[in-house]
């Protein structure tokens, strides 16, 4: 059955009243901007955290200005100088935050949920009810992971990995943390299911695999490492759970002391395997990060740079060969737990061979642009950055794979640094860069250049120095969870680099404001876009309304070509759904 006539029905009317239409939704466009909306509040949320601990680090044991006297007594001193079980509550949560409910739910939860149907003609999501499920499952998680600050004692401090034993005799606000760890779990696996079978079920007629954009290719294979990595990390929650509730032993070890008695408990269990199962998931949620922001940026530089992508094959093949690869490097993050020589050879040889994809993806990108009469639009520019700050995560990567270089490194502030290059100044300006490509998409408005470019050019600046010295300060060998660096002799030499990151970080904050007051005021008063397709792009969704209608389509629409086609026969460039050429 086509696409046409799964959706030619009449019963798929628009809701009417407010909380169908807005709240509780099946609209995937709905779902995909509460999604959206809500990930960028998280995001705010997890920034401002990391905010706090860049004071404590730049000027430990200062007051800390204004705030210090809002929080309470449990969290700081009465003079407002930051106690260390709320500097490693701040990290915990920032960590966790950031991920789980800020990038991941904006990448795919939002872009995949808003664009795939587009992308592929569908009228819907595969499921509807599932997708709306999907999001009230997150929101419900986030929650609950807020609410852990309100418990006695303060939010989960056992890290954004949550090691045991550390954390199964955490405070209850663990608990707290294993818990919207499942909701968010189960969320994603909701979304990825729908991502799949909607691609693959609801494409419309011409529309094969390999007219797929990228964006499409890099949200499937997403879907796919979240049906099958985040199941194991789930499971493990739940053990965790029962080791902290109901006396089981899954992760404490025999003869286990704490606070100078021995705990008691059967023993028995391991450590090390809530990190197989952890870091199982944890290596292909990277990729959960990266790939969808690879998508996103070749779409841009396609519509840019007015050329079809360089080697659109070798690129699919290259999400599908890293989506694959990512489950067998998991334990290159274990190399310190005293795995035999054999395995960390294993580990190391795949880590290296993971690379060759990432290069491979950032070659045709460049490729693409040799040559080519670039439009330096904002969203260009936000990918454009993503290249080089991608390089520069990616290689710096390649000495952490290495069982030698990592012994080392395992833990310092270079780990810091080449994570937050993958992901801040890497996948994050490739979310910005799509929240401007789409925007008109999204609200029938043009949003403003100036404040745009403004926003690119501080942030640029600004995410560098906050990550660059981190490299610095690793190879000095100062630790990524000191609450005061200035307690050792080699902290000491590498702090005035602390109070540069700081204020760096400041700036940063300072630098989204644009950003904010863009997107919301352009929502009513941005320049009205002159037609559906203010970019000429080529792929399905641009023949959509914009903003879509309720059924995305007003008449049935097909793929007559491949998805990046530019000066075919009398036109400059001819989108999929164009018909004559």
């Amino acid at each position: 059955m086509s696409n046409h006539d799964q959706h030619g029905h009449g019963g798929h009317h628009a809701p009417t009243s407010f909380w169908r239409k807005y709240v509780f939704s099946t609209d995937h466009k709905v779902i995909g901007l509460q999604y959206s909306i809500t990930a960028m509040v998280f995001l705010l949320l997890g920034f401002c955290m990391m905010l706090l601990m860049r004071w404590q680090l730049a000027y430990p044991g200062q007051p800390i200005p204004i705030f210090g006297k809002i929080l309470s007594e449990a969290l700081v001193t009465g003079d407002g100088v930051m106690l260390p079980e709320f500097y490693n509550m701040l990290g915990a949560m920032h960590g966790t935050i950031m991920i789980f409910l800020g990038v991941v739910p904006l990448a795919v939860g939002g872009f995949a949920n808003y664009l795939v149907p587009l992308m592929v003609g569908a009228h819907d999501m595969a499921f509807p009810k599932i997708n709306m499920a999907s999001y009230w499952v997150y929101f419900i998680g986030g929650v609950i992971m807020l609410a852990s600050f309100l418990m006695p004692g303060g939010a989960a401090a056992s890290g954004w990995t949550s090691y045991p034993p550390l954390s199964v005799v955490a405070n209850n606000a663990q608990t707290w943390w294993i818990l919207a760890m499942v909701f968010l779990i189960t969320s994603s696996l909701l979304g990825s299911i729908n991502t799949i079978v909607t691609a693959i079920h609801l494409r419309v007629p011409g529309m094969t695999f390999m007219r797929w954009p990228v964006l499409v290719w890099a949200q499937v294979v997403t879907a796919f490492l979240l049906l099958l990595a985040f199941p194991p990390l789930e499971a493990a929650a739940v053990l965790q759970l029962m080791d902290r509730v109901a006396g089981t032993s899954f992760f404490l070890p025999s003869g286990l002391v704490v606070s100078g008695e021995i705990l008691k408990v059967s023993g028995g269990g391991n450590p090390i395997l809530w990190q197989h199962l952890f870091w199982f998931l944890a290596h292909p949620e990277v990729y959960v990060l990266i790939l969808p922001a690879v998508g996103i940026v070749g779409e841009i530089i396609a519509t840019n740079t007015r050329k079809s992508l360089y080697g659109y094959r070798t690129l699919v093949y290259s999400f599908v060969f890293l989506g694959f690869m990512s489950f067998i490097v998991w334990a290159h993050h274990m190399f310190m737990t005293g795995m035999g020589t054999t395995l960390s050879s294993f580990f190391q040889a795949t880590t290296m061979i993971i690379s060759i994809p990432s290069v491979v993806i950032v070659t045709t990108y460049l490729l693409t642009l040799w040559g080519a009469s670039i439009r330096y639009n904002t969203a260009m520019l936000f990918a454009l950055a993503f290249l080089p700050m991608f390089g520069i995560g990616g290689l710096t990567g390649l000495p952490l794979g290495l069982t030698a270089a990592d012994i080392h490194l395992h833990d310092t502030y270079y780990v810091i640094g080449h994570f937050h290059y993958v992901v801040a100044p890497g996948t994050l300006f490739a979310l910005m860069a799509g929240v401007y490509f789409w925007y008109p998409k999204v609200t029938g408005r043009m949003m403003s250049e100036k404040l745009g470019k403004l926003h690119f050019w501080g942030s640029f600046v600004a995410i560098n120095f906050i990550f660059m010295p981190m490299f610095i300060m690793g190879m000095s060998g100062v630790s990524r969870r000191l609450y005061d660096q200035t307690q050792y002799a080699h902290g000491k030499v590498t702090q005035p680099l602390n109070v540069v990151m700081s204020w760096a970080a400041w700036a940063l904050l300072v630098m989204q404001l644009p950003f904010l007051w863009n997107m919301m005021v352009s929502w009513k008063k941005g320049k009205r876009v002159e037609n559906d397709n203010p970019w000429e792009a080529t792929t399905l969704e641009w023949a959509a309304g914009s903003p879509p209608p309720h059924e995305n389509f007003t008449k049935p629409v097909d793929a007559y070509r491949d998805p990046y086609t530019f000066g075919l026969g009398k036109h400059e460039f001819a989108p999929q759904f164009l018909k004559e050429t």
